[in-house]
């Protein structure tokens, strides 16, 4: 195959494509350049698509011997991923940026710049498995390792873009084997420490740079009565969970904890309660895909897995589409659920598909 490897500047993607050539491929290494910010530069394990990490990438791609590009795709990223998870977090939703890069650049964008230019697949590093059925049909299953799973953060691919898609590494057994890799193969960035926090955001002050961008506008906090117990600078940086920060005035009659229950942003108010109240009987979204060959017959109740987190551990569920939504109700309440956050529905190790989360159901009545 022709192959573009997207090379991010870390391990897993370097030798994803060590292997892509390895397996007599014809491999192009590609680094996304995804900020405008002249300058930036990774601190530590902090953010990543970075000055620092595009250097890292041309030295892989020169150790192993193949062409390498840096393509601009800084406007794309801004409108797709940037803007959208600001937009998220003022509408009172809690995005998963990652989510968004991998389904709006990383396999779309991308991979549409890479089918025009003659490739048929893209490579990355991510920990998953693409297993092919006997109808030739492509699914998306866990990476054989479960503790370096990745296989969440892929629910978004559709079956267009499982057939382009190649993830060398999804059978390793362990992080620590890809690095005894990359040092055998003279990778310099063998030990090179794993990216974490939102890329955009490398100091991990998601608070401050959403003030930043949005401003700040007191409001009310309230109770699930509706009585108001503190207040607050702006909405978009509370989310639901969220204990610490909240500055409360007024104690909890029982002395307990508050946490966030729940975020208006068309009110400027922010809803807290006890943490009991956060457990979620059904979570629903209307924004819905699957990955790869969809079920036979949706609108019929089906068991399924459901995990709502990139490390979250899966939860026995039953889920059904009604009328125009994909409607999950795990046979245990989820902790914490939060509008905006991705569902993903697994049958075993395969992915079936994904939603955003629109809505959410209480599992403790407000009376409670």
């Amino acid at each position: 195959m022709r192959v573009l490897a997207a090379m991010s500047g870390g391990v897993d993607s370097a030798v994803a494509a060590a292997r892509a050539v390895d397996a007599g491929h014809d491999v192009v290494g590609v680094h996304l350049a995804l900020s405008r910010m002249p300058g930036t530069l990774r601190t530590g394990s902090r953010g990543c698509c970075t000055i620092e990490d595009s250097m890292d990438a041309q030295r892989a791609a020169n150790v192993l011997g193949i062409p390498y590009y840096v393509w601009d795709f800084s406007e794309r990223f801004k409108a797709d991923v940037v803007d959208d998870f600001i937009a998220e977090y003022s509408a009172g939703r809690t995005p998963n940026p990652c989510m968004r890069c991998n389904e709006r650049i990383k396999f779309a964008a991308l991979l549409e710049k890479a089918l025009a230019l003659g490739f048929d697949a893209v490579c990355t590093g991510h920990y998953a498995t693409i297993v092919t059925d006997a109808a030739g049909d492509r699914e998306l299953h866990r990476a054989s390792a479960w503790a370096k799973d990745q296989s969440y953060v892929l629910g978004v691919l559709t079956a267009d873009q499982l057939a382009h898609a190649y993830f060398p590494l999804g059978d390793t057994p362990s992080k620590q084997l890809v690095r005894e890799e990359a040092a055998l193969r003279g990778l310099s960035v063998a030990q090179k420490p794993d990216s974490h926090d939102i890329c955009f955001i490398p100091d991990g002050d998601t608070r401050g740079w959403l003030a930043d961008k949005v401003g700040t506008a007191t409001g009310d906090v309230v109770d699930r009565s509706g009585e108001v117990v503190g207040s607050h600078e702006g909405a978009h940086a509370y989310t639901v969970g969220q204990r610490r920060g909240l500055r409360l005035g007024t104690p909890a009659p029982d002395g307990r904890p508050r946490f966030v229950l729940e975020v208006r942003p068309k009110e400027n108010t922010v809803v807290v309660g006890p943490k009991e109240a956060l457990a979620t009987a059904e979570i629903a979204g209307s924004r819905y895909t699957w990955a790869g060959r969809p079920p036979e017959d949706a609108a019929t109740p089906f068991a399924c897995d459901v995990q709502i987190r990139a490390h979250a551990d899966p939860v026995p569920a039953v889920a059904v589409v009604a009328d125009g939504e994909l409607v999950i109700t795990p046979e245990h309440p989820l902790d914490g659920v939060a509008p905006g956050q991705t569902a993903v529905v697994y049958v075993g190790t395969r992915v079936l598909g994904q939603c955003t989360i629109d809505r959410t159901v209480s599992a403790v009545p407000v009376d409670a």
